[in-house]
């Protein structure tokens, strides 16, 4: 498989208490992706924009966004419409992980291209199957 690309996990989640539960019930799922988390959506559109001062964004790899829509700086759903803009980065998925569960958010969040939403608290065992499920499906893709 030489064209296999490291899948990576983007958490962009402002509550330190809401990231801790999402990477221990990944963990405990079985999702051993490497983890990268953000604080807020802005930090999140700079790494995935290549503008971060910190850790940069490897093209080789892929990345799957859980993205938190209430958060400071650049709230989700505009890191979602900035990505699903880009040509460069639309092709990353987004699944927007949040305590909102407002039909007219929802939809919207579709609109923008957000690959699916899931309101917290999180059945960690169904949310880590589907993230493996997506895991496989983007890496098929890329080959």
């Amino acid at each position: 498989m030489k064209n296999y690309k490291e899948l990576i996990i983007l958490i962009a989640e402002d509550d330190d208490g809401h990231a801790e539960l999402i990477r221990a019930g990944l963990r405990e799922s079985g999702v051993c992706n490497k983890i990268i988390r953000f604080t807020n959506g802005e930090d999140a559109w700079l790494f995935l924009a290549g503008k971060a001062e910190t850790e940069i964004r490897d093209a080789d790899k892929s990345y799957l966004l859980l993205l938190d829509i209430n958060m400071p700086k650049m709230d989700g759903v505009e890191v979602l419409r900035r990505i699903k803009t880009d040509v460069g980065l639309k092709e990353i998925p987004v699944l927007m992980l949040t305590t909102t569960d407002d039909p007219r958010e929802v939809e919207a969040c579709y609109k923008l291209g957000c690959n699916l939403y899931i309101t917290k608290p999180v059945n960690f065992t169904k949310f880590a199957e589907i993230l493996k499920r997506m895991g496989l499906f983007i890496q098929i893709v890329k080959i």
